[in-house]
């Protein structure tokens, strides 16, 4: 039965059950309407005096499993449920309440924009609401396309209450496994008040990063996640988090209600890469098997190469908008610099530009709006 902390946070969703088949999974049917179901699979029993933390669980390598305890690598992502990952890690009720919902249980790689959409909506109904008693949530997450479901959820979370995203780099299995102290201390940070207001938040190996801004920046060990040039915001002593400046966001973020969408997945846009050669054949078969924009990781701050100017050009006149990034992963590709009518995307990496162009297309914006959302903030430094 649930305490009635929690079932005042059921009135918050359409739907609260407990252990209940989940409605929201993988899936490349289109479209999918989306009416999220927050399905509770964990329930932890309810202190009064402790804040109230619900967690996402998605799999991942924090919830992977090898055949022993020395292999780090080709194990199997996705196999623990969230009831033994919390199950691991007592310590947790000592500091929050805990409601659990197990949204998916796969490899990072396999998330999709269904997944990341039905998460964002259960996000902002779960924080956002006037009566909402949630304090703050954890998504449990693979690494290897953690950032971007973690960007996702930063630019569209529509109020001041912390998200924390967090994963591992070796299985649960493993010797000295890092996901029950990283979900720890995701989990202390997301019940902590002074949290609020950073945006969604990174959390591993003792760091704590902007989400806007923190990439994955190694295949293997395990500080893997940094802000290259923007730094973190702040980090883990004794398990205790602490922060280097005062609740803040990035400057140049755009945001973008999830709201008012009701199906999924979001429009296909395809990345390319530039390279020495690039000619751009890859542009039109993009388009024909149906991409509704492209982002291209050009070379250095964003150059793609003479050869494919023509095809860049015949899709932007065929209303397919094509955003410039760089596959270097750092600096700036300089607002106003781009190939013909292409938009630059200054400092967002290509998976992080992709996401935000496909938000700006579910939002059925035109190439001049598009521009504006990726270049404006930082152009109105450089003028």
């Amino acid at each position: 039965m649930l305490l009635p902390q929690v079932i005042a946070l059921a009135s918050l969703v359409p739907t609260l059950s407990l252990g209940s088949p989940l409605r929201i999974l993988a899936s490349r049917e289109l479209p999918i309407v989306l009416d999220p179901v927050l399905n509770v699979t964990y329930a932890s029993p309810v202190n009064a005096s402790l804040p109230n933390v619900v967690i996402f669980a998605t799999g991942g390598t924090i919830a992977g499993s090898a055949g022993s305890r020395d292999q780090t690598t080709g194990y199997t992502a996705g196999v623990v449920g969230i009831e033994v990952l919390i199950q691991a890690v007592p310590e947790m009720l000592n500091i929050t309440n805990i409601i659990g919902s197990q949204i998916s249980n796969i490899d990072s790689g396999a998330m999709n924009s269904t997944i990341i959409m039905t998460m964002s909506k259960l996000a902002n109904e779960l924080l956002c609401a006037p009566n909402s008693t949630t304090d703050g949530l954890v998504i449990t997450h693979g690494t290897d396309t953690l950032e971007e479901t973690a960007f996702f959820m930063d630019i569209t979370l529509e109020c001041a209450k912390p998200i924390v995203i967090v994963g591992a780099m070796r299985p649960s299995t493993a010797l000295s496994a890092d996901g029950p102290g990283n979900l720890l201390q995701a989990v202390t940070l997301a019940a902590l008040p002074s949290a609020g207001g950073r945006g969604a938040m990174i959390v591993l190996n003792d760091r704590i990063g902007a989400a806007w801004y923190t990439e994955k920046i190694n295949a293997n060990v395990l500080d893997t996640f940094h802000a290259i040039e923007q730094g973190y915001i702040g980090g883990f002593l004794n398990n205790k988090p602490f922060f280097y400046y005062p609740a803040s966001q990035p400057l140049f973020k755009e945001t973008f209600s999830t709201a008012n969408f009701t199906t999924a997945p979001l429009p296909r846009v395809d990345i390319l890469i530039a390279y020495e050669d690039f000619n751009g054949d890859l542009i039109p078969a993009a388009i024909a098997n149906g991409a509704k924009g492209l982002v291209i990781a050009g070379t250095g701050a964003g150059d793609t190469g003479p050869l494919a100017a023509p095809h860049i050009a015949a899709a932007l006149a065929a209303g397919v908008p094509i955003v410039v990034s760089t596959k270097t992963n750092g600096g700036a590709v300089e607002p106003g610099s781009g190939v013909g009518e292409s938009v630059n995307s200054g400092f967002l990496n290509p998976v992080k530009s992709r996401l935000q162009l496909q938000l700006a297309l579910a939002y059925s914006m035109g190439l001049e709006e598009i521009r504006a959302s990726f270049e404006d903030k930082l152009g109105k430094f450089l003028l």
